[in-house]
């Protein structure tokens, strides 16, 4: 995970950015409002009723229908639609409308002699439009003589189900612009399937929760295009009720994610307590009202999609909080998140103003929508490399430094050689490595040189013997306290290399202080063969060669004195001396 794999991540988002654009300049054609000359039948009249007025009787009565400016309203049970059929476009064969939950769907043909041809849907009936989150039905058959349509929705539980219902040819998916749009729609999912990569790549490295918040984010939202758009009747058989409740779903769960996300991904000590604590609860939050509203749609029917949008409002309000006050402490995270945000937040307040706002008509801003989402899981995505590497480089420095302190804790501040605690904790591990034959070394007469020269040049001694002892990858040098020093040696030849490395103290002693007296160095050195030595503690090897020390000094100093041991505790041992 280096700059060139940063470097590509970087160009590979540019590369989305651009698509992006492009994306746009594309679909936003397609999703517009229907031109002028459009073959759908928009202009209609409007009329209410309960449920048991007979809807033959309301489309007799001229009086109960409101024509030229329609008001939409979700308070009757009822609510019921008037097309004439214009014989300047083609026959029109579906009544397509904004997907919501309805109790049933009622449609008559009414002929110029008064004739009626009527049919009736339950709400299993209807059938998913291939595009932009429409069902469809079709209507009774359309003879040359038949002069209007009545459409009649029971119990709809949004205003956009009775304001965007239209009477129309054909699909409106089933032509060459509602097919390019999902083309690019299914496009666009390809496009948020990459981050999901990325994403398993980051965390195997850095097992960070919020990686997985922005996987599920991810995932959600691709969830709520794939069931909004249309894509879902190409990837299975799903009524236009489960449709809907699929849609609610995965808008909360994407909704909760992004707010779990924010929690994990802002820096530590960058956000308000406060805010972090409320993150997760307004994830709790979201799934309940999604869940609610999906499921039991008709329990407050008539406020119930403005107490659905109004529940939003303290999250919304929350996420901008949040943001700000991020930014507010210097969150770089912060920065990526704004950018990403940005275009959903706007969608957020459209659809919050236009639903909550009186005399406004209700928008779901669905193209922004689309955009906005390939903005913001590519910004994000951005964010999480970008924090990826800041995490991992913080690891790598906490890392760097605690192995500096371990090895500094590990040596002798004066000599630089291992000292007594580090070997006294390893001795195990270093016993299995094939270590054998441990030594101690003493300097003979060492408080007179401090006595005489002083304890700089006695620091300059210490020094020497360090330099002189010549740790390897077979021996280690320790400084046991001091004068005293241990050698730990493995292979072959143990005493001949501890003797030279003895013999070499006196020369080197003098090289770095210039003293006018010779410093040498006694030695015990106790050797085992190697199938005896998994059995030694350290504690009684030791010992032992620190017997064999005191033998050396008593023997007349400047000398070592070995032991070949047979077994851990021997009986017999063969002995060397040198001096």
């Amino acid at each position: 995970m280096g700059g060139r794999y940063w470097t590509g991540l970087r160009g590979r988002i540019v590369l989305a950015l651009a698509g992006l654009l492009a994306l746009l300049a594309l679909a936003v054609p397609a999703g517009a409002a229907a031109p002028p000359d459009s073959p759908a039948i928009h202009t209609h009249c409007t009329a209410y009723s309960s449920l048991d007025e007979p809807i033959a009787a309301i489309a007799a009565d001229p009086a109960r229908w409101r024509c030229g400016e329609p008001e939409y309203t979700l308070r009757p049970e009822r609510a019921l639609l008037r097309f004439a059929i214009d014989r300047s476009k083609p026959v029109p064969n579906f009544i397509v409308t904004r997907r919501s939950s309805i109790s049933g769907l009622h449609l008559l043909a009414i002929d110029a002699d008064g004739t009626m041809r009527r049919r009736d849907y339950m709400p299993d009936m209807l059938q998913p439009a291939q595009v932009g989150g429409f069902f469809k039905a079709p209507l009774p058959e359309v003879r040359p003589e038949t002069q209007s349509m009545i459409v009649a929705f029971d119990q709809p539980s949004h205003i956009m189900t009775v304001q965007q219902a239209h009477l129309a040819p054909d699909d409106p998916g089933d032509n060459p612009s509602g097919r390019k749009l999902l083309m690019l729609l299914a496009a666009l999912c390809g496009m948020l399937a990459m981050p999901l990569i990325y994403n398993c790549a980051f965390y195997r490295v850095l097992r960070e929760p919020f990686v997985l918040w922005h996987s599920a984010l991810t995932a959600s939202l691709m969830a709520t295009i794939v069931f909004n758009s249309g894509l879902s009747i190409y990837l299975a058989d799903l009524k236009v009720e489960t449709i809907g409740q699929m849609t609610g779903l995965a808008f909360g769960a994407s909704v909760a994610t992004g707010g779990m996300f924010l929690h994990g991904f802002i820096e530590p000590g960058k956000l308000h307590p406060f805010i972090r604590r409320a993150l997760p609860l307004s994830a709790i939050w979201s799934v309940l009202i999604s869940t609610l509203h999906a499921y039991f749609p008709f329990v407050l029917r008539p406020i119930q999609t403005d107490a659905y949008y109004a529940a939003y409002l303290p999250v919304l309000a929350l996420f901008l909080w949040a943001v700000g006050d991020a930014l507010a402490r210097g969150s770089r995270s912060a920065k990526f998140q704004l950018v990403g945000w940005t275009p959903l937040l706007m969608v957020g307040a459209i659809r919050q103003i236009s639903q909550l706002t009186p005399l406004m008509m209700p928008t779901d801003a669905m193209m922004l929508f689309y955009a906005g989402t390939v903005l913001e899981v590519l910004a994000t995505t951005w964010g999480v490399a970008d924090r990826f590497m800041t995490i991992k480089n913080q690891r790598d420095h906490a890392r760097s430094e605690a192995r500096v302190l371990e090895r500094l804790s590990e040596r002798d501040g004066l000599t630089g050689l291992l000292n007594r605690r580090t070997i006294e904790e390893r001795f195990t591990e270093l016993r299995t490595e094939g270590y054998n034959a441990l030594a101690v070394i003493d300097l003979d007469d060492f408080k007179s040189v401090n006595d005489t020269f002083g304890h700089a040049v006695g620091d300059d001694v210490l020094r020497a013997v360090a330099e002189a002892l010549q740790p390897n990858e077979d021996t280690l040098a320790v400084r046991m306290g001091g004068e005293e020093f241990l050698l730990l040696m493995r292979g072959d030849e143990a005493w001949e290399r501890a003797e030279r490395r003895r013999l070499a103290i006196p020369r080197l002693a003098a090289e770095h202080t210039r003293i006018d007296r010779l410093v040498t160095a006694s030695m015990g050195l106790v050797e085992m063969p190697r199938e005896a030595v998994r059995s030694a503690d350290f504690a009684t090897l030791y010992r032992r060669a620190d017997q064999l020390l005191y033998e050396a000094k008593e023997t007349g100093r400047n000398r070592t004195v070995a032991e070949r041991m047979k077994l851990f505790r021997p009986r017999k041992k063969e002995r060397r001396q040198a001096a």
